[in-house]
């Protein structure tokens, strides 16, 4: 089990990681969430051991890795490039980290044979990599990431480069690769969709500090905050004031009963899926209409948007039911 405890660092003077702390249980998969800068990556590298905490301890184990270099931890990082050699080929590359702790010839051809054909690419060992698409490349990375038997995992960003439909294949086979390895995981990713798809646990990271942690389902029913629940897309967030009707937004008033709350202020979530209703709380002009696999994603004079299972026309001025508003407990 990894154990990152009250974990500093800082970058060009500037506080990154403000006491992050987090364990990675066997078998599970934990993604680390968030914008840009926001430290993923390099609370990877720090535990590959690529770069030390100012403050904190980072255990395997319940062993202290600050004395443990990066070649005795038997971690594996598989970076947002692949960083595969390409001189070599898909077999070259697999089986090099193998070769690098002298396994004997027998075992590394049984473990390539049975990591290309866990991932896809048995009938290419003999392939230069540089002749690969490149959901092809992120597969030979991910198996000389598993090569070495490795005893954690780390991905960062490993499918950032790629389009849209190949990435959601390579989710779902990635997803189940990690499951049939049984290894704990640490995934880094900016992506909501990825992070909902892939983890066990989500840790949500803003301004170096882990906002909130937990289940997806969880975090996708009850966001801890404002920004969380931006961040996420889950919906509108609004500002209302309980007025004589309802609750008070820029947008409408919504009943009091949707809402259970004894303070006169409140925070709203409101969900994007709603219905025509000329009786909904929610009035507006559409501005904008795009088709999306779920209905159409409609955009009214405020700004904020809303998924429809029906089409409107842009200029319409509409009323809309919301199908669920919850309160954030937190600003």
């Amino acid at each position: 089990m990894l154990e990152i405890i009250e974990v500093h660092k800082s970058f060009d003077g500037l506080p990154l990681l403000k006491g992050v702390s987090f364990k990675v249980e066997y078998g599970k998969v934990v993604c680390l969430l968030g914008a840009s800068g926001s430290g993923k990556s390099t609370l990877l590298r720090m535990i590959a051991g690529l770069e030390e905490p100012e403050r904190g301890k980072i255990l395997w184990l319940g062993r202290d890795l600050s004395k443990i270099p990066t070649h005795k931890r038997n971690f594996s990082l598989m970076f947002q490039d692949y960083a595969l050699f390409p001189h070599l080929s898909v077999k070259g590359n697999i089986e090099y980290g193998m070769r690098r702790q002298k396994w004997d010839v027998v075992r590394i051809k049984e473990k390539v044979d049975e990591l290309a054909k866990m991932v896809g690419l048995g009938g290419s060992l003999n392939r230069g990599v540089s002749d690969l698409s490149g959901g092809e490349q992120q597969r030979v990375a991910l198996a000389r990431a598993l090569a070495v038997e490795p005893v954690l995992l780390m991905l960062d960003e490993p499918l950032g480069a790629l389009d849209r439909k190949m990435k959601q294949d390579l989710l779902e086979e990635l997803r189940l690769i990690l499951r049939a390895s049984k290894l704990p995981a640490i995934y880094v990713t900016h992506d909501q969709e990825e992070a909902f798809a892939i983890a066990d646990r989500i840790i949500l990271l803003n301004q170096g500090v882990i906002v909130q942690e937990d289940e997806p389902k969880v975090i996708f029913d009850h966001p801890a905050n404002r920004w969380v629940a931006e961040f996420m897309g889950l919906g509108n967030v609004l500002e209302a004031t309980k007025g004589v009707t309802g609750w008070e937004t820029s947008i409408g008033t919504f009943p009091t009963e949707m809402i259970e709350c004894a303070e006169e202020k409140a925070i709203l979530l409101i969900r994007p899926n709603v219905e025509l209703d000329k009786a909904g709380p929610i009035q507006g002009k559409v501005t904008d209409v795009i088709f999306d696999r779920e209905g159409f994603l409609i955009e009214l004079n405020h700004a904020y948007k809303f998924t429809l299972p029906t089409q409107v026309q842009i200029g319409e001025e509409i009323s809309l039911k919301p199908k669920m508003v919850s309160l954030l407990s937190k600003p």
